[in-house]
């Protein structure tokens, strides 16, 4: 084999990436938002950019979204997608955002361009408001979040 690693690491695919942060209240509810380019609710998170990392994207876009700084805790979910629906692969992450403190809830400072609002929801509203796939992998985020564990996925579904 002729080259470096370099230019045969140049050659191999590249997947598109996401990452987001799971909020949680008391209650048990989730925070969701909005998005104003979208008929359905996301958890906060977005894209991870190149050269950067999913645990970092997931704290910039909180940052972007919600105008929070916050340090995302433990990786609870690793979604596969399959392409379809207009949309290339991709592998989503979602992190543990922990609870908001009343305070953090407060300063909560929205991008008015992207972002129409946000809400705790229940389980049920959860479902009702994201799109299926979302909801399978908010519905493992939470799963995971209670044992203590992490969940892979792919297009929403464990594979054990």
């Amino acid at each position: 084999m002729t080259g470096t690693a370099d230019d045969y690491t140049a050659t191999l695919p590249r997947k598109r990436m996401g990452a987001g942060l799971l909020f949680t209240d008391p209650a048990g509810r989730v925070l969701l938002v909005e998005p104003t380019y979208k008929e359905h609710w996301e958890i906060p998170g977005g894209c991870v950019e190149a050269d950067e990392s999913p645990y970092v994207a997931a704290r910039r876009e909180v940052a972007e979204e919600l105008g929070l700084v916050v340090s995302p805790g433990r990786l609870l979910v690793v979604d596969w997608v399959p392409p379809g629906g207009g949309r290339t692969e991709g592998v989503m992450f979602v992190f543990d955002g922990g609870p908001l403190r009343p305070d953090q809830q407060a300063a909560i400072r929205l991008p008015a361009a992207e972002l129409r609002g946000w809400a705790w929801c229940t389980p049920a509203e959860a479902d009702a408001r994201l799109l299926p796939l979302l909801a399978r992998r908010v519905r493992a985020a939470r799963q995971a979040l209670s044992t203590g564990g992490t969940g892979y996925l792919e297009d929403g579904h464990p594979t054990a």
